[in-house]
Protein backbone atom coordinates (compact mmCIF):
# COMPACT_ATOMS: atom_id res chain seq x y z
CA UNK A 1 0.00 0.00 0.00
CA UNK A 2 1.35 3.43 -0.89
CA UNK A 3 0.30 6.91 0.16
CA UNK A 4 0.56 9.96 -2.07
CA UNK A 5 -0.02 13.56 -1.20
CA UNK A 6 -1.91 15.66 -3.67
CA UNK A 7 -0.43 18.90 -4.86
CA UNK A 8 -0.61 21.47 -2.14
CA UNK A 9 -1.21 18.99 0.69
CA UNK A 10 2.47 18.90 1.61
CA UNK A 11 2.58 22.67 1.86
CA UNK A 12 -0.48 22.74 4.09
CA UNK A 13 1.03 20.10 6.39
CA UNK A 14 4.29 22.02 6.58
CA UNK A 15 2.45 25.23 7.38
CA UNK A 16 0.51 23.48 10.14
CA UNK A 17 3.74 22.50 11.88
CA UNK A 18 5.92 25.50 11.03
CA UNK A 19 3.22 28.15 11.46
CA UNK A 20 3.13 28.05 15.29
CA UNK A 21 6.93 28.26 15.38
CA UNK A 22 6.89 31.33 13.13
CA UNK A 23 4.23 32.97 15.30
CA UNK A 24 6.25 32.14 18.43
CA UNK A 25 9.46 33.60 16.97
CA UNK A 26 7.70 36.77 15.87
CA UNK A 27 5.88 37.24 19.19
CA UNK A 28 8.76 36.48 21.55
CA UNK A 29 11.88 37.37 19.53
CA UNK A 30 11.21 39.76 16.67
CA UNK A 31 8.64 42.02 18.34
CA UNK A 32 10.55 42.39 21.65
CA UNK A 33 13.70 43.23 19.69
CA UNK A 34 11.86 45.89 17.70
CA UNK A 35 10.39 47.28 20.92
CA UNK A 36 13.86 47.47 22.47
CA UNK A 37 15.15 49.19 19.36
CA UNK A 38 12.38 51.79 19.49
CA UNK A 39 12.80 52.31 23.25
CA UNK A 40 16.59 52.70 23.03
CA UNK A 41 16.34 55.47 20.41
CA UNK A 42 13.35 57.34 21.86
CA UNK A 43 13.36 60.26 24.27
CA UNK A 44 10.97 62.83 25.63
CA UNK A 45 11.25 64.91 22.46
CA UNK A 46 11.47 62.15 19.84
CA UNK A 47 14.39 60.21 18.41
CA UNK A 48 17.69 60.51 20.25
CA UNK A 49 21.11 58.84 20.39
CA UNK A 50 21.62 59.80 24.02
CA UNK A 51 20.99 56.39 25.55
CA UNK A 52 22.88 54.42 22.93
CA UNK A 53 25.82 56.82 23.17
CA UNK A 54 25.83 56.22 26.94
CA UNK A 55 27.01 52.66 26.23
CA UNK A 56 30.46 54.14 25.73
CA UNK A 57 30.66 55.50 29.27
CA UNK A 58 33.05 54.06 31.83
CA UNK A 59 30.75 51.94 33.99
CA UNK A 60 28.94 50.48 30.99
CA UNK A 61 32.18 49.64 29.20
CA UNK A 62 33.45 47.90 32.33
CA UNK A 63 30.19 45.94 32.60
CA UNK A 64 30.39 44.76 28.99
CA UNK A 65 34.07 43.90 29.33
CA UNK A 66 33.46 41.90 32.50
CA UNK A 67 30.49 40.11 30.94
CA UNK A 68 32.46 39.22 27.82
CA UNK A 69 35.48 37.97 29.78
CA UNK A 70 33.35 36.04 32.24
CA UNK A 71 31.21 34.46 29.52
CA UNK A 72 34.20 33.50 27.37
CA UNK A 73 36.10 31.95 30.29
CA UNK A 74 33.04 30.13 31.63
CA UNK A 75 32.24 28.80 28.15
CA UNK A 76 35.85 27.72 27.61
CA UNK A 77 35.97 25.90 30.95
CA UNK A 78 32.65 24.25 30.19
CA UNK A 79 33.69 23.14 26.70
CA UNK A 80 37.03 21.69 27.82
CA UNK A 81 35.95 20.05 31.08
CA UNK A 82 32.53 18.99 29.81
CA UNK A 83 33.93 17.65 26.55
CA UNK A 84 36.54 15.56 28.37
CA UNK A 85 33.93 14.30 30.83
CA UNK A 86 31.55 13.32 28.02
CA UNK A 87 34.37 11.48 26.22
CA UNK A 88 35.37 9.57 29.36
CA UNK A 89 31.78 8.56 30.05
CA UNK A 90 31.35 7.20 26.51
CA UNK A 91 34.62 5.26 26.45
CA UNK A 92 34.28 1.51 25.80
CA UNK A 93 34.25 -0.48 29.01
CA UNK A 94 32.61 2.23 31.06
CA UNK A 95 29.73 0.72 33.07
CA UNK A 96 26.32 1.66 31.70
CA UNK A 97 25.20 2.78 35.14
CA UNK A 98 27.94 5.43 35.26
CA UNK A 99 26.68 6.95 32.03
CA UNK A 100 23.09 6.99 33.28
CA UNK A 101 24.21 8.56 36.55
CA UNK A 102 26.27 11.28 34.83
CA UNK A 103 23.47 12.04 32.37
CA UNK A 104 20.87 12.31 35.11
CA UNK A 105 23.10 14.50 37.27
CA UNK A 106 23.94 16.73 34.30
CA UNK A 107 20.26 17.24 33.49
CA UNK A 108 19.66 18.44 37.06
CA UNK A 109 22.86 20.45 37.54
CA UNK A 110 22.51 22.27 34.21
CA UNK A 111 19.28 23.82 35.52
CA UNK A 112 20.48 24.44 39.07
CA UNK A 113 21.39 28.12 39.11
CA UNK A 114 20.27 31.40 40.58
CA UNK A 115 20.02 32.11 44.31
CA UNK A 116 20.18 28.45 45.47
CA UNK A 117 23.45 27.91 43.61
CA UNK A 118 24.92 31.15 44.95
CA UNK A 119 23.96 30.21 48.51
CA UNK A 120 25.45 26.72 48.07
CA UNK A 121 28.81 28.16 47.02
CA UNK A 122 28.76 30.83 49.74
CA UNK A 123 28.13 28.10 52.32
CA UNK A 124 31.04 26.03 51.01
CA UNK A 125 33.62 28.43 49.54
CA UNK A 126 32.59 31.77 51.00
CA UNK A 127 34.84 33.62 53.44
CA UNK A 128 33.23 31.58 56.26
CA UNK A 129 32.29 28.56 54.16
CA UNK A 130 32.73 24.99 55.31
CA UNK A 131 35.59 24.13 52.96
CA UNK A 132 37.26 27.52 53.46
CA UNK A 133 37.24 27.19 57.25
CA UNK A 134 38.45 23.57 57.11
CA UNK A 135 41.31 24.43 54.76
CA UNK A 136 42.29 27.33 57.00
CA UNK A 137 42.39 24.95 60.00
CA UNK A 138 44.97 22.80 58.19
CA UNK A 139 47.08 25.78 57.16
CA UNK A 140 45.64 26.70 53.74
CA UNK A 141 44.14 30.19 53.72
CA UNK A 142 42.35 30.55 50.39
CA UNK A 143 41.40 34.19 50.87
CA UNK A 144 44.84 34.98 52.23
CA UNK A 145 46.27 33.57 49.01
CA UNK A 146 44.16 35.96 46.95
CA UNK A 147 41.18 33.78 46.11
CA UNK A 148 37.74 35.34 46.38
CA UNK A 149 34.41 33.82 45.50
CA UNK A 150 33.05 37.33 44.94
CA UNK A 151 35.27 38.13 41.93
CA UNK A 152 35.46 37.22 38.24
CA UNK A 153 37.50 34.04 38.92
CA UNK A 154 35.03 33.11 41.62
CA UNK A 155 32.12 33.60 39.23
CA UNK A 156 33.85 31.43 36.63
CA UNK A 157 34.10 28.69 39.25
CA UNK A 158 30.42 29.02 40.11
CA UNK A 159 29.34 29.13 36.46
CA UNK A 160 31.33 25.95 35.81
CA UNK A 161 28.85 24.10 38.00
CA UNK A 162 26.09 24.45 35.40
CA UNK A 163 28.21 24.98 32.29
CA UNK A 164 30.02 21.63 32.47
CA UNK A 165 26.81 19.56 32.81
CA UNK A 166 25.22 21.52 29.97
CA UNK A 167 28.24 20.73 27.79
CA UNK A 168 27.95 17.04 28.64
CA UNK A 169 24.30 17.05 27.58
CA UNK A 170 24.78 18.84 24.25
CA UNK A 171 28.11 17.25 23.28
CA UNK A 172 27.33 13.59 24.03
CA UNK A 173 25.28 13.09 20.81
CA UNK A 174 28.17 14.46 18.72
CA UNK A 175 30.59 11.98 20.30
CA UNK A 176 28.13 9.15 19.79
CA UNK A 177 27.98 10.05 16.09
CA UNK A 178 31.66 9.15 15.69
CA UNK A 179 31.67 5.71 14.14
CA UNK A 180 34.00 3.08 15.51
CA UNK A 181 34.79 2.01 11.93
CA UNK A 182 36.49 5.34 11.28
CA UNK A 183 38.97 4.82 14.08
CA UNK A 184 39.57 1.21 13.11
CA UNK A 185 40.23 2.27 9.52
CA UNK A 186 42.67 4.94 10.69
CA UNK A 187 44.49 2.45 12.91
CA UNK A 188 44.69 -0.07 10.06
CA UNK A 189 46.37 2.62 7.97
CA UNK A 190 48.97 3.15 10.71
CA UNK A 191 47.50 6.26 12.35
CA UNK A 192 48.13 6.82 16.03
CA UNK A 193 45.49 8.06 18.44
CA UNK A 194 46.83 11.60 18.00
CA UNK A 195 46.67 11.31 14.20
CA UNK A 196 43.10 10.02 14.37
CA UNK A 197 41.89 12.92 16.49
CA UNK A 198 43.85 15.46 14.46
CA UNK A 199 42.76 14.34 10.99
CA UNK A 200 39.42 12.60 11.60
CA UNK A 201 37.82 13.14 15.00
CA UNK A 202 38.53 16.82 15.57
CA UNK A 203 37.47 18.07 12.10
CA UNK A 204 34.17 16.21 12.52
CA UNK A 205 33.59 17.51 16.05
CA UNK A 206 34.70 21.12 15.51
CA UNK A 207 31.27 22.40 14.34
CA UNK A 208 29.67 20.79 17.40
CA UNK A 209 32.36 22.27 19.65
CA UNK A 210 31.78 25.73 18.21
CA UNK A 211 28.02 25.38 18.59
CA UNK A 212 28.44 24.25 22.20
CA UNK A 213 30.77 27.18 22.91
CA UNK A 214 28.23 29.66 21.54
CA UNK A 215 25.47 28.06 23.60
CA UNK A 216 27.55 28.17 26.78
CA UNK A 217 28.66 31.73 26.03
CA UNK A 218 25.07 32.89 25.66
CA UNK A 219 24.06 30.98 28.78
CA UNK A 220 26.71 32.75 30.85
CA UNK A 221 26.28 36.13 29.15
CA UNK A 222 22.60 36.34 30.09
CA UNK A 223 22.88 34.94 33.64
CA UNK A 224 21.53 37.38 36.20
CA UNK A 225 20.31 35.79 39.44
CA UNK A 226 23.51 33.90 40.24
CA UNK A 227 25.98 36.82 39.92
CA UNK A 228 23.59 39.26 41.58
CA UNK A 229 23.01 37.00 44.60
CA UNK A 230 26.70 36.17 44.83
CA UNK A 231 28.34 39.57 44.37
CA UNK A 232 25.49 42.03 45.07
CA UNK A 233 26.75 44.25 42.27
CA UNK A 234 30.43 44.23 43.33
CA UNK A 235 31.33 42.89 39.88
CA UNK A 236 29.79 45.04 37.16
CA UNK A 237 27.91 42.87 34.65
CA UNK A 238 25.45 43.92 31.96
CA UNK A 239 22.39 41.96 33.26
CA UNK A 240 22.98 43.41 36.73
CA UNK A 241 23.35 46.91 35.27
CA UNK A 242 20.03 46.49 33.44
CA UNK A 243 18.38 45.58 36.74
CA UNK A 244 19.96 48.59 38.42
CA UNK A 245 18.67 51.11 35.86
CA UNK A 246 15.18 49.57 35.78
CA UNK A 247 14.62 49.20 39.51
CA UNK A 248 17.41 51.10 41.22
CA UNK A 249 17.01 53.77 43.86
CA UNK A 250 19.43 56.21 42.22
CA UNK A 251 18.33 56.18 38.58
CA UNK A 252 15.37 54.56 36.84
CA UNK A 253 15.50 54.69 33.04
CA UNK A 254 13.73 52.28 30.75
CA UNK A 255 15.55 53.75 27.76
CA UNK A 256 18.96 53.05 29.32
CA UNK A 257 17.89 49.50 30.13
CA UNK A 258 16.67 49.04 26.56
CA UNK A 259 19.98 50.35 25.22
CA UNK A 260 21.92 47.91 27.43
CA UNK A 261 19.71 45.01 26.32
CA UNK A 262 20.17 46.08 22.70
CA UNK A 263 23.92 46.04 23.27
CA UNK A 264 23.66 42.46 24.52
CA UNK A 265 21.73 41.51 21.38
CA UNK A 266 24.41 43.12 19.20
CA UNK A 267 27.11 41.16 21.01
CA UNK A 268 25.28 37.86 20.52
CA UNK A 269 24.60 38.63 16.84
CA UNK A 270 28.30 39.40 16.37
CA UNK A 271 29.28 36.16 18.10
CA UNK A 272 26.83 34.21 15.94
CA UNK A 273 28.29 35.88 12.85
CA UNK A 274 31.80 34.81 13.83
CA UNK A 275 30.49 31.30 14.43
CA UNK A 276 28.84 31.18 10.99
CA UNK A 277 32.09 32.24 9.29
CA UNK A 278 34.16 29.78 11.32
CA UNK A 279 31.70 26.94 10.66
CA UNK A 280 31.85 27.66 6.94
CA UNK A 281 35.66 27.55 6.91
CA UNK A 282 35.66 24.37 9.01
CA UNK A 283 33.16 22.80 6.62
CA UNK A 284 35.48 23.51 3.68
CA UNK A 285 38.43 22.10 5.65
CA UNK A 286 36.48 18.96 6.51
CA UNK A 287 35.56 18.34 2.84
CA UNK A 288 39.18 18.39 1.72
Amino acid sequence: MSFRFKAGEGGGLTLAFVGPLVVYVIAFLVLPTLMLLAEAFSGKHGLTLKYVAALGQGQTVVAFRNSLVLSALAALVGVIAGGIAAYLVLRPGMPRGVRSLVTSFSAVAANFAGVPLAFAFIATLGSLGIITVWLKSVGVDLYGMGFSLYSLPGLVLVYAYFQIPLMIIVFTPALEALRREWREAAENLGASAFDYWRHVGLPILLPSLLSAFILLFGNAFSAYATPYALTSGIVALVPVEISNVLSGNVMISQQTGAALALGMIVVMVAVMGVYALAARRIGRWGRR
